[in-house]
């Protein structure tokens, strides 16, 4: 039974899976790769996650913190790059797992994947909710409190949950919805949408950098880390940094976890492997040079807004249009405003198009129904069925569960599957050294060991009871496993 858990998928299964009517549609080139990555890493990061991370964790410190991060994703994006050059089809890091590491390591990354795909959605869909209030109350328009956001949040000063007043996240389900009708259509539709919307945003990024420079005060930098540069803890005990009111760590380390899920956007990269033109030279360009255009850009906006308003006072849910309105420049506000609204959509646009594809990878190999998650659309030739359940659940929890807890959600899984590839490039190159591989790890095998460390460290800098619903999600996915997938599996019946 052990061997069958870890039964491998070759590499020449995964080429062969490219034939045929279940094929993803190649249209996309390196131009429209990167642009998917800054599409993804470009908007919740900087538009709301800035203002979250430095008010409860980091203080002006997570201009390090963003740096932190950043290191983190070049080793891991470096390792993705390997991997996604080398075995150009759907699955992301579920794939690369199968290839290397066995089925049921697969399966665990794979069903990490879903909840970091669907739970990333969700928190970027009420990031957007709160910019686009933000954007139509410069026009004197205001929604119901009963249907402007959760009805919870956490509050970091009691260090409990709150009542907010609220019902439900209206916004959110109505941008989940256009999004999902969006995708239904195609990837090349989507891509060239994308395109546009990233152009935009960057020129607005851009404007907040150039504007906000000349309104710095350099006095909101100190004290620079008012929580330390720690944040460590494991699992609970504090090994280097504070602890908030609620036990959670404080710190630079623990503002670099916090915004670490901002860097999805080369992972989703990856995942579209089977859609790229020229996979062996295009993947490894649109991961590696979007990860690098958006540190750049992260640490820059991370220093203007904390250099110019207090870290205490920076807005959480919509924390760029406000501080401009803090200096006196409300005209600024409906410029940033539209270009977070449209930035972000093009976010949960990448997200949102990731999640589908993981699923059709997953019900290829039989470890989910074939026929309702491997469907594929006979004229679009998008996996359809996956796409509606992942916009209804993005919807869900983008409407009902706050922004904080949706963030350091997404935060666990998506370190523990950049853990999972980083250890897979050090298993291939041992069980299958010659593989061709088009683009290979620099400095190897130091970027793959290097990349674990600092995923362990971003981890245990996330408080406990993260830990805890990974675990509960895990244990959710082992039941799943052992009650169905296994019993279907295609590569245990071609044993």
């Amino acid at each position: 039974m052990g061997s069958r858990l870890f039964v491998r998928k070759p590499i020449s299964v995964l080429k062969k899976e490219l034939e045929g009517e279940h094929r993803l549609h190649r249209a996309l080139g390196p131009l429209q790769l990167t642009s998917l990555g800054i599409g993804a890493i470009i908007g919740t990061g900087i538009f709301v996650l800035t203002g979250q991370a430095a008010h409860d964790k980091a203080g002006p410190s997570l201009m390090l913190s963003f740096v932190v991060a950043g290191m983190a994703c070049v080793f891991a994006a470096l390792c993705y790059a390997e991997f996604a050059a080398m075995v150009p089809v759907a699955g992301s890091a579920y794939t690369y797992a199968y290839a290397t590491l066995g089925e049921l390591p697969a399966w665990i990354i794979g069903w990490d994947l879903i909840l970091e795909y669907a739970v990333g959605a969700a928190a970027v869909a009420h990031g957007w909710s709160h910019y686009f209030q933000d954007f139509i109350g410069i026009f004197g328009v205001e929604l119901p409190g009963e249907l402007r956001s959760a009805p919870f949040d956490y509050d970091p000063a009691l260090g409990e949950l709150v009542s907010t007043g609220s019902v439900i996240d209206l916004p959110a389900i109505l941008v989940t919805a256009a999004v999902t009708m969006m995708l239904l259509k195609g990837i090349r539709e989507s891509a060239t949408f994308n395109a546009g919307i990233v152009a935009l945003k960057l020129a607005v990024v851009l404007f907040v950098i150039v504007v906000g420079a000349f309104h710095v005060n350099p006095d909101n930098w100190r004290p620079f880390a008012p929580f330390g540069f720690g944040g460590l803890s494991f699992f609970g005990h504090t090994i280097f940094g504070e602890l908030g009111k609620g036990g959670e760590p404080l710190g630079m380390l623990a503002g670099a976890a916090t915004i670490f899920f901002a860097y999805l956007g080369f992972d989703a990269v990856s995942t579209h492997a089977e859609e790229a033109k020229h996979p062996q030279r295009d993947l490894p360009i649109g991961i590696v040079v979007s990860l690098i255009i958006c540190t750049v850009l992260y640490v820059a906006v991370a220093a203007i807004l904390t250099g110019m308003v207090p870290y205490t006072e920076l807005s959480i849910d919509a924390p760029v249009s406000d501080a401009f309105a803090r200096v006196g420049l409300p005209w600024a506000q409906f410029i940033i405003s539209l270009g977070a609204v449209a930035g972000i959509t093009s976010v949960l646009l990448v997200l949102m198009n990731s999640q589908p594809r993981v699923l059709l990878a997953i019900a290829r190999d039989g470890l989910l129904p074939r026929k309702f998650f491997g469907a594929v659309h006979p004229v679009f030739r998008t996996p359809w069925k996956s796409t509606l359940v992942t916009g209804f659940v993005v919807a869900t929890l983008s409407s009902l569960l706050p922004l904080r807890i949706l963030a350091e959600l997404v935060n666990i899984g998506t370190l523990l599957a950049f853990l999972f590839v980083c250890a897979a490039v050090l298993v291939m190159r041992r069980a299958a050294p010659d593989t061709p591989r088009p683009f290979r790890v620099p400095l190897y095998p130091l970027t793959p060991i290097l990349g674990i460390v600092i995923c362990l460290l971003l981890m245990f800098s996330l408080p406990t009871e993260n830990w805890l619903r990974l675990a509960i999600w895990l244990l959710l996915g082992f039941t799943i496993y052992f009650g169905y997938s296994r019993k279907h599996s295609a590569m245990t019946a071609s044993q």
